[in-house]
């Protein structure tokens, strides 16, 4: 029986394999020579502005604006707070939200690594030993005849490719590889936003347990003046009225208590949640007024450098970046593919057959294919891709937008936290003397309990707004470090490669901290949409 064969030649094996060689490697440099369609992004130009605020801002709240190139990568050291420094660290070590948004990252960068794959042929093995006994009934020529038994044996090589001509595959890359800058940045989102929220957590534990000594200390003198007029009472010097008053108005400032501690409460579980920690493992630290420290100055960048400081910015200008190579890759979907392809092997009935003249065939195949009518489907995925090109850019410019509103925002609220914290500072003030001097014209009879008690309520509210307004102020520092950005920089992002072995992907950035206070308490191209800021 003949050997079935395609284009049978008599060459040695090595000539076979190096014939497939060469032709995979021809096959691959083809689609180096194609061009890429779809627009080349340009990132957008900063917005022509100079300043975060209408008026010029040199000083807020008596700290001075000092402008920077780049903000602290440690920022939440300027509080000079051991217990908030060791907090964070843990936060950045142990939370599970970092340890997602990481795998975030290697997710959409293996996938950008897979696309790759494309510029490179495919090739494929095909090794088949087979033994076949064919029925007599399919013996069209004498059936039912008997059959003898034939094994057929094959080693082939098959290698197929599609070259980039239109350079959608690299589009198809582009775009992925701007999504996997887009999760880094958004790491970096999540990275600023825990150890803002660490620190704000930070501070409103400290306020309310300010808030929590200054009833306490209300209680206190409370609880004096009752047994004083118990007293009185006692020798006939106040009347009956007058102690119930008291014991009444003792009650009510002993309500004010539950709700703070279960505030108080509620954030020690907050923040040791934020540390990656069950609620049954309460973090050691913790944080009172008088041991966290208001910065000297504040930091401020300048306006053409803040949109690349903050991560969310970057992470919407990526967002662009990839909805702008999509677009490559539907036009390139709508125009012709070629597809190349080449199989080389060895057939024989016998394994002794394999690998001898006449056993070894080729086929080397070129196919083109062109859309002609899809029902317009191509068409509007264009369409659909140049329509999020455009969502991107609204996107971006409303992160811009935003980020302008948190710093002014937080210029202004330290503005008004100063005149607060000096009109609660003095209030207090104020309300100790007056209270001192009644409850002296009360041991003399000169003033009744009625006045005492109204001295009592208003030092309370005092002494909670000065805290309150303190608190305040620190949360809104906390907040103006967040609006600028923190202080991650673009080389951060080289440390986060899924191939960079690392235990904690932000261990050791920056330089040491500094000496600390020691007090343990508690465009986008223009052809093809409008300038951004038009």
């Amino acid at each position: 029986m003949q050997l079935p064969k395609e284009k049978p030649f008599d060459r040695p094996t090595r000539k076979i394999t190096a014939r497939a060689a060469v032709s995979a490697a021809a096959l691959a440099a083809a689609g180096l020579s194609g061009c890429a369609v779809g627009p080349d992004f340009v990132s957008p130009p900063a917005p022509d502005v100079s300043r975060f605020t209408p008026e010029n801002l040199s000083s807020v709240g008596g700290r001075p604006l000092v402008v920077k190139d780049e903000i602290p990568k440690r920022w939440w050291e300027v509080f000079h707070n051991k217990n908030l420094n060791r907090l964070v660290e843990a936060t950045i070590e142990h939370n599970p939200s970092l340890q997602a948004a990481e795998a975030s990252i290697k997710t959409a960068y293996f996938a950008a690594e897979a696309q790759k794959g494309g510029f490179l042929p495919s090739a494929l093995l095909n090794w088949s030993d087979t033994n076949n006994l064919q029925s007599g009934v399919q013996n069209t020529v004498t059936p039912n005849a008997f059959t003898n038994p034939y094994g057929l044996f094959l080693r082939q090589v098959s290698v197929s490719y599609t070259p980039d001509i239109w350079g959608q595959n690299r589009r198809a890359v582009e775009s992925l590889e701007a999504q996997t800058d887009q999760q880094r940045y958004q790491l970096e989102a999540t990275y600023l936003s825990l150890t803002s929220n660490v620190a704000t957590a930070a501070v409103t534990e400290a306020s309310l347990r300010g808030q929590i000594a200054a009833t306490r200390h209300v209680i206190n003198i409370e609880e004096h003046l009752l047994g004083l007029l118990r007293r009185q009472y006692a020798i006939g010097s106040v009347a009956q009225s007058d102690v119930l008053t008291q014991e009444a108005q003792l009650a009510q400032v002993m309500q004010l208590l539950p709700p703070l501690e279960k505030q108080l409460a509620q954030q020690r579980d907050l923040l040791t949640a934020l540390a990656g920690r069950y609620s049954t493992a309460q973090a050691p630290e913790t944080f009172t007024m008088n041991a966290v420290s208001l910065p000297r100055d504040l930091p401020l960048t300048l306006p053409s450098s803040f949109v690349r400081q903050r991560p969310d910015v970057r992470a919407a200008e990526a967002a662009m970046h990839s909805a702008s190579a999509q677009i490559g890759v539907a036009i390139a979907a709508r125009l012709p593919n070629v597809t190349l392809s080449t199989q080389n092997g060895f057939s024989a009935y016998s394994y002794a057959q394999l690998f001898t003249p006449g056993t070894g065939f080729y086929t080397l195949a070129a196919g083109a294919t062109q859309p002609l009518f899809d029902g317009f489907a191509l068409l509007n995925k264009q369409k659909a891709a140049e329509a999020g090109l455009v969502q991107a850019e609204a996107n971006y410019r409303q992160a811009v937008i935003t980020g302008f509103q948190n710093v002014a925002d937080a210029l202004r609220a330290l503005q008004a936290d100063a005149k607060a914290v000096k009109a609660a500072v003095y209030a207090e003030t104020t309300a100790r003397k007056s209270l001192d001097i009644i409850r002296k014209q009360l041991d003399f009879g000169s003033v009744n309990v009625l006045a005492l008690l109204n001295a009592e309520q208003t030092y309370l509210q005092a002494s909670v707004a000065r805290v309150q307004a303190e608190g305040s102020r620190l949360a809104d520092v906390v907040a103006l470090f967040m609006a600028l950005g923190g202080g991650w920089k673009d080389e951060n992002l080289k440390r986060l490669s899924p191939d960079a072995p690392r235990e904690n992907p932000f261990s050791g950035w920056g330089s040491p901290a500094p000496q600390e206070v020691d007090k343990i308490d508690g465009p986008v191209n223009s052809s093809w949409f409008p300038s951004f800021w038009d």
